[in-house]
């Protein structure tokens, strides 16, 4: 990580202080927004694999969005590897634990609700009101609200709406059943490596051959071994990160399109817009005029 990429990035400069100094692992919890029954924290955690960690439970139910970073979370559904955009789910009253042994360091935008909001919001969202696994991938369907929350961490008045957006998402989609098998825990490891490689090279050309050799897995183990893990195959993540990315310049910035077409990693114009419009039901010039 390079020293500007530090500055731009609290959990970059987090994992600097703690090098430094040599302080143990810890989170700093900063509201974002709040309201009747629900709340919002950006969560930077420097925990690393020599860092003890406990169970928890909390009072509330909802789900975490990851930015950066990647950790193992454990409840009663099972276990699962989380990297950027995924969703960690979190059910009120029962237990759970996050751990990073496999590497220092995450930030969450965390979405808490009270029970009685939660119920209400799975009944309007046509969901129960509690969830089948621990983590969601990041899927096609969680884009354009992943995106929007992120957004609001910057327009706090934009918060209620993405939260409940998104959890009403993450009800409909952490209800259905899994389909497959999991990937054995033993290549959590292996996975974080390539996860955490894959964020911070998100624009770069990757091959499955190479992805597959930092795994130390032959490319067709890596790919089962990659799906099962996320959730999604090595394309759908890699695309999914950049048009993340896109999303959060085309509302921040006044750069052309072009220029954050291939600053993100494509190749020519026509592909991001139909990628672009395909995931977020509009065009690149129209997400922005809306934002």
């Amino acid at each position: 990580m390079n020293s500007s990429t530090a500055h731009a990035d609290p959990l970059g400069q987090a994992l600097a202080r703690k090098s430094i100094t040599g302080a143990p692992g810890t989170f700093q919890d900063t509201a974002v927004a709040a309201g009747d029954g629900w709340r919002v924290y950006d969560i930077v955690c420097t925990c690393g694999p020599r860092d003890h960690s406990g169970e928890e439970q909390t009072s509330t139910s909802g789900f975490a969005l990851l930015l950066s970073g990647s950790f193992v979370a454990r409840s009663r559904h099972g276990t699962s590897l989380l990297g950027p955009g995924s969703l960690f789910l979190v059910e009120a009253g029962r237990c759970f634990a996050c751990s990073h042994q496999h590497g220092e360091g995450d930030r969450c935008l965390s979405f808490k609700f009270e029970p009685e909001l939660f119920e209400r919001i799975a009944h309007d969202a046509d969901a129960r009101p509690e969830f089948s696994h621990n983590s969601l991938p990041p899927l096609r369907e969680l884009s354009a609200g992943t995106a929007r929350a992120r957004l609001a961490m910057t327009r706090p008045e934009a918060m209620e709406e993405a939260a409940f957006v998104m959890l009403g998402a993450a009800m409909r989609l952490g209800g259905r059943a899994r389909r497959g098998h999991s990937a054995p825990v033993h290549h959590h490891g292996r996975m974080t490596d390539v996860l955490r490689y894959m964020a911070a090279h998100a624009g770069a050309p990757h091959k499955i051959a190479g992805l597959a050799r930092m795994a130390r897995l032959s490319p067709y183990h890596f790919l089962r071994s990659f799906k099962a893990t996320t959730g999604v195959t090595p394309h759908q993540w890699l695309l999914r990160a950049r048009l993340r990315e896109a999303a959060e310049k085309l509302s921040l910035t006044q750069a052309p399109v072009t220029e954050i077409a291939l600053n993100v990693g494509f190749e020519d114009l026509s592909n991001f817009t139909r990628s672009f419009r395909a995931e977020f039901g509009a065009s690149p010039r129209e997400y922005r005029l809306a934002a």
